[in-house]
């Protein structure tokens, strides 16, 4: 996963000259869970048609130029690893701060599924 090659790929889009901000999103696999357990890795699923949904009704904000997606979906990630990269060009901050923390979090909640796997339960070979 590279946020330069998506970047790059929005600078190509015909519509880049109306840009004034590229905000990206880089999720990676934290030591510690939301509760505080020690996390030794993660996997992640992705709806891609609700995906394709979430990114289709934010782009239709006036605007945005265009948003991005990668995952790191269906393989075993490690702490330190990258989830997901999220990439929204726009054309004033306001916009494009709002648009990246409103389809970040419809991802998180409709378009993605994690499962952590807890050092607990490796160290007791489970």
């Amino acid at each position: 996963m590279n946020p330069a090659h998506l970047i790059n790929n929005i600078k190509k889009h015909p519509d880049y000259h109306r840009a004034g901000m590229i905000l990206c999103h880089n999720g990676v696999v934290r030591s510690t869970s939301r509760d505080g357990r020690k996390v030794s890795g993660l996997t992640i699923s992705v709806d891609n048609e609700k995906l394709e949904q979430v990114v289709a009704s934010n782009k239709q904000t006036p605007g945005i130029v265009e948003i991005l997606v990668e995952f790191n979906a269906n393989r075993n990630l490690s702490v330190g690893d990258d989830v997901m990269l999220l990439v929204v060009a726009g054309d004033i901050r306001e916009t494009v701060i709002r648009v990246l923390t409103d389809t970040l979090n419809a991802i998180k909640t409709t378009v993605t599924h994690k499962t952590e796997f807890f050092e607990e339960y490796r160290q007791h070979g489970i």
